[in-house]
C-alpha cells in the first residue's frame, strides 16, 4: 500500500482540510496515511515551520497551498509509480519497503545518537578538559595513584611539558623558560633547575615532559596550555550553541582558516622551525618561545572556530537523520 506522510500540528485548519481531501481519495486510491507533529523537533520546524501542510508520497512533495487537484495528481503520480516499481520488481525498491517494514536495533540507536549528539559531544568535552584539572588537584590532595594515572592516559595525546602547562595550587599559574621573556614570573629553570631546556634536541626536555610539580610550585595540569585552551573553547561554544537551540550557522571555511588555523599554526609554526638547529633557516626566523597568553589564545581562537565550523554542520547531518526516522515511526504506527 501507498504510505503517504502529512506534516501538521495541532490547530491547523488547512492540514484538516489536507486530510479530508485525502480520505476522499482512499477509493480511488489506496493509501496509509502517517500524521508527523512537526513540534516534535526542531528540525522540523526548521524544515516545514512556514510550509505546513506538507504532503509526501513517494519522492514528490506538495507544500501549502495545496488545492485537491494538485493533492488527486501527486498521489495518483505516487500511486502510479508504485505499481510500476511492483511490477519490475526494483531491488531497490523492495529492499527500501523490506527495511522500512521494521525497526531495528541500529535504527533506535542511530536516532538516540542523532537526538542526543551534542550532549554527548559536550559530556566528552566536559570530562575530557575536566580531568586534566583534576589530576593536580588530586595530587593536592594526596591521591597520588588516581593522579598519575591520569598524567598516564593524556602522556600520548600531549607533550605535557612543564614550561608549556598550567599550575594550579601553587606561586603562580605558569612557569614559562626564560627565552619567552615574561616578566615578573619565575621560569621554570629557576624552580626545577633542569638545564638546557631550550635546545629541543636535549633530554633534560622529558625530564620537564614527566615533571608534575610540589607543593611550592603546584601541579602541573595534564594538558599543555593550548590544548586546554582548545577544548575548553570547544566546549563553550557547544553549551552555547545548546543554549541557543542549535540555531547558529556554520561558520565559513574560509574564516575558519583565517581565525582559526592563522594564529595558532603562525604562533606555533614559528616557534618550532625556529628552535631547530638550522643556520640557513635562523637568518629568516630568530629564535622565539611563545608565551602562555599567546598559547592561550592561539588554542582558544581555534577551539572556538573549529566548534563553530564543525558543530552546525554536525546539526545538520543529524537533523536529516532525526526527520528521516520520525518519518519511518510515524508510518509504521500508522501500518499498525
Amino acid at each position: 500500500m501507498l504510505n503517504v506522510t502529512l506534516y501538521t500540528r495541532k490547530g491547523c485548519k488547512l492540514c484538516e482540510e489536507v486530510k479530508d481531501s485525502l480520505n476522499e481519495l482512499q477509493a480511488q486510491y489506496p493509501h496509509r496515511l502517517a500524521e508527523v507533529d512537526i513540534d516534535s523537533d526542531s528540525a522540523l520546524v526548521e524544515s516545514f515551520g512556514w510550509e505546513i501542510p506538507v504532503v509526501e508520497a513517494g519522492p514528490y512533495q506538495l507544500k501549502a497551498p495545496i488545492t485537491r487537484q494538485k493533492l488527486q495528481m501527486t498521489i495518483g503520480a505516487a500511486f502510479d509509480r508504485m505499481n510500476q516499481l511492483e511490477q519490475v520488481g526494483d531491488p531497490e525498491y523492495l529492499m527500501r519497503i523490506k527495511r522500512g517494514k521494521k525497526v531495528t536495533t541500529g535504527d533506535r540507536v542511530s536516532f538516540w545518537i542523532s537526538r542526543r549528539y551534542l550532549l554527548l559531544l559536550n559530556l566528552f568535552m566536559f570530562f575530557y578538559v575536566g580531568l586534566p584539572f583534576l589530576a593536580p588537584t588530586l595530587m593536592k590532595l594526596g591521591a597520588t595513584f588516581p593522579a598519575k594515572a591520569i598524567y598516564r592516559i593524556y602522556s600520548p595525546l600531549c607533550h605535557q611539558f612543564g614550561f608549556r602547562s598550567f599550575f594550579l595550587y601553587g606561586e603562580q599559574p605558569f612557569y614559562p623558560l626564560a627565552e619567552a621573556n615574561v616578566d615578573g614570573v619565575k621560569t621554570f629553570e629557576q624552580v626545577t633547575g633542569i638545564p638546557n631546556l631550550n635546545d629541543p634536541y636535549s633530554f633534560t626536555r622529558f625530564e620537564a615532559r614527566n615533571y608534575i610539580g610540589d607543593d611550592a610550585v603546584g601541579y602541573k595540569v595534564a594538558l599543555c596550555e593550548r590544548d586546554a585552551a582548545i577544548y575548553f573553547a570547544m566546549l563553550i561554544f557547544g553549551v552555547i550553541f545548546g543554549l541557543t537551540g542549535r540555531r547558529i550557522p556554520s561558520l565559513h571555511w574560509a574564516l575558519w582558516l583565517l581565525l582559526g588555523l592563522g594564529p595558532i599554526g603562525l604562533d606555533g609554526f614559528s616557534q618550532l622551525l625556529s628552535q631547530f638547529d638550522w643556520e640557513w633557516f635562523a637568518s629568516m626566523i630568530p629564535y622565539r618561545e611563545s608565551t602562555p597568553i599567546l598559547r592561550t589564545l592561539t588554542g582558544a581562537f581555534f577551539g572556538l572556530a573549529t566548534a563553530w565550523f564543525a558543530y552546525p554542520n554536525i546539526e545538520e547531518s543529524m537533523s536529516e537523520t532525526r526527520q528521516y526516522y520520525i518519518k519511518k515511526f510515524a508510518v509504521l504506527e500508522a501500518s499498525k
